[in-house]
């Protein structure tokens, strides 16, 4: 079965693909129809409430504590949070994977050496990282890429490294290891489109995580600088007039939750569809996925609990032996 036959049988997943095909879009077309639009203050119109069209389609979410349009904003601003999270991701997910699957692969004073960087950069918090970099250095979105996809490279560098260390000893890598295939022939052509599914799916909830980091640091001052425009920043500048504007920061925080939701969804149906072993969930109604999933997790308990009572049982005898 194909897989936009599976994404149809799951309407959690097509919404999620639907929901992240508009917020891209808007981050492509969006800031080239309407960057004007997002900028123009307009003081007739301060903190227009939302859901009204006296004013035109523009403030249909309301207006800001300078007039300008809520939703051109929030369109706009959409670019900014993506052409941060998607960056950092991607440079994190290729430069993890790789040293992951090369350490992996070879083992030995290569995987440790890769390992123990990967701890060194994992014992300082990312957030805190980031604000320690920021405050030093000027808060500019290529510095929030370069700190964040840091951050970010030992979760792919360790799932990587786990994965090929397992696929090494495999019987197709020693096939292609004995004709004589070199050790980056071995690992592009067969370790890592095996290894790919399990970091597309960590790279898509890693993107929420990215998202979320990047809108704390511009609510908390050290992140995208006015007059650029963030989500993040959005929400940090709606919080003074909470009370009697709340739309300017209710609106782009709810924007943040749908686009990791959906993110966080597709990933779970990304990595079902992506694994041969658990695609077949996929193809069952959810009542029916739910009682499968139920089954196997009560087959496993009982697995669980034979396996503790045989163990006792021969420990017991040793005993009395």
């Amino acid at each position: 079965m194909s897989w936009w036959r599976l994404l149809l049988r799951d309407k959690f997943a097509c919404v999620a693909v639907v929901i992240l095909l508009l917020v891209f879009a808007c981050a492509l077309v969006g800031p080239l129809l309407l960057s004007d639009l997002a900028t123009k203050q307009n003081l007739r119109a301060v903190n227009r409430p939302p859901f009204s069209l006296d004013d035109g389609w523009a403030f249909l979410l309301g207006s800001d504590s300078l007039g300008r349009s809520l939703l051109a904003r929030l369109i706009v601003a959409s670019r900014t949070t993506l052409s941060i999270a998607v960056p950092a991701v991607v440079i994190s997910l290729v430069i993890g994977s790789a040293l992951g699957m090369w350490a992996g692969y070879h083992r030995g004073w290569r995987e440790n050496l890769a390992m123990r960087v990967a701890d060194v950069i994992l014992s300082f918090p990312s957030l805190l990282l980031a604000v320690v970099v920021l405050y030093v250095f000027s808060p500019s979105a290529g510095n929030i890429i370069l700190v964040l996809a840091i951050a970010r490279i030992p979760i792919y560098l360790r799932a990587a490294r786990a994965e090929s260390a397992e696929l090494q000893s495999r019987l197709f890598v020693d096939a292609a290891r004995t004709f004589g295939a070199r050790s980056w022939a071995i690992i592009g052509r067969h370790v890592a489109p095996t290894v790919l599914p399990t970091l597309f799916t960590v790279a898509t909830l890693d993107f929420c995580f990215v998202m979320l980091t990047e809108s704390s640091l511009s609510f908390l001052g050290i992140g995208i600088q006015p007059p650029d425009m963030s989500w993040g920043l959005m929400v940090a500048q709606g919080r003074e007039v909470l009370q009697s504007a709340w739309w300017i920061a209710v609106f782009p925080g709810l924007a943040i939750v749908v686009t990791t939701v959906s993110a966080t969804v597709l990933a779970s149906w990304a990595r079902l569809a992506m694994d041969p072993g658990q695609r077949w969930r996929l193809t069952l109604p959810r009542s029916a996925r739910k009682s499968a999933v139920r089954k196997s997790a009560v087959r496993k308990s009982a697995v669980r609990k034979s396996a503790v009572r045989k163990s006792a049982v021969r420990k017991s005898k040793e005993v009395k032996s």
